[in-house]
């Protein structure tokens, strides 16, 4: 015989012996100590019980319902009111990826997403402008080392004093069926193992407020990458990490998304002058695209270390706006490179463009003001 414990006894017990989260290995252990029926012990742990054969000592049915009300309540914020669709860019130029990506996500199919390339190549915005045609929500979020679950899922924060549940970007994708952005995914620790059953498209349970998320049709998740997360090996991407293997393989397909051809770029700044106000600049951005060109042929054989993306070229003829000055607007968007670089760039340049030595005049003349 023994004397008939109280579920209080019982949990007490438990809590010692185990701790909080206990599995049906753990009851079996103290129903053969304290000579109580399997059955008996788990029924008094009915409203303990968060998965099959995993229990959770510090959440009862009546903190679930408590929580589940708080996060129905209107008083609760969610973590995303506005409509996430982008908005289209008149300056976007189509190319790479861009007509599959956007094939994938109007197809409405779970259906997830790599794309990989160099950085300033267009990857990011060949999905937000994907979604901005097909008027289509988006979440972009940027990964880094430091993401772990509760970024990603969501978690309890303080609101008015209460802890309440907030969605993270994962949970809000899901529940919205939106496109979910994992942007420099090949930043992530192991940590980003959370989402194996995400990138499955089946359910997600959140232990923590026993709730599941089942995800609306039209959810999907992209991600984008320098690398294919098998790491850096020339040190041009350091911080990237090599992925787990079972991570990657979830993943339908992978896009490998080159800078666009001469014809496509020179679209781009083309359009990009007229938005700025920069008329009459054809054969300059002729020049910019064919030196860009030039630079990236060198890097690829081997004969450089850097090289002049589409982004960088954005940004010099921006600068170029500004200044009026094509040797300054060239000289301090390249500063970020090492003196060799710089000096090989502006040499190969000045090679391109006859009006560059003028330029270089000019700032000369300014400076002796």
């Amino acid at each position: 015989m023994y004397k008939k414990m109280t579920e209080k006894e019982i949990i007490s017990d438990l809590l010692d012996m185990f701790g909080a989260k206990i599995t049906s290995a753990d009851i079996r252990a103290y129903s053969a100590m304290k000579n109580i029926s399997y059955p008996t012990i788990t029924r008094r742990l009915d409203s303990y019980k968060v998965g099959h054969g995993k229990w959770n000592l510090e959440i009862t049915s009546e903190v679930v319902d408590s929580i589940e009300k708080s996060y129905n309540s209107p008083s609760v914020i969610p973590v995303i009111e506005q409509n996430l669709v982008p908005e289209k860019d008149p300056g976007f130029v189509s190319f790479g990826c861009f007509s599959d990506i956007k094939k994938i996500i109007s197809s409405n199919l779970f259906y997830p997403v790599f794309i990989t390339g160099l950085s300033g190549n267009g990857k990011t915005m060949c999905v937000e402008q994907a979604c901005a045609h097909l008027k289509r929500e988006l979440i972009r979020f940027n990964v880094t080392v430091e993401t772990d679950s509760d970024d990603l899922i969501g978690g309890f924060r303080l609101q008015n004093g209460d802890t309440v549940w907030h969605n993270g970007p994962v949970v809000e994708a899901m529940e919205r069926g939106a496109i979910l952005l994992l942007d420099e995914c090949d930043l992530a620790s192991n940590k980003i193992m959370v989402l194996q059953s995400v990138l499955e498209g089946k359910p997600l349970f959140l232990k923590k407020i026993g709730k599941v998320i089942h995800p609306k049709p039209g959810f999907n998740v992209i991600a984008t990458a320098n690398t294919k997360g098998k790491g850096s090996d020339d040190g041009r991407f350091i911080g990237t990490n090599v992925l787990n293997e079972a991570f990657l393989e979830r993943f339908s397909v992978t896009f490998e998304q080159n800078y666009p051809p001469n014809s496509i770029e020179i679209k781009i700044l083309t359009k990009l002058a007229k938005s700025i106000q920069l008329e009459g600049e054809e054969e300059f951005i002729k020049k910019l695209v064919s030196w860009s060109d030039t630079i990236r042929k060198t890097f690829y054989d081997g004969g450089i270390d850097e090289l002049i993306s589409t982004r960088r070229l954005v940004h010099l003829l921006k600068a170029y706006s500004i200044f009026k000055n094509k040797s300054k607007a060239i000289k301090l968007s390249i500063a970020r490179f090492d003196d060799d670089t710089k000096s090989s760039f502006i040499e190969l340049y000045d090679k391109i463009d006859e009006d560059f030595i003028k330029d270089e005049e000019t700032i000369d003349k300014s400076n002796e003001v």
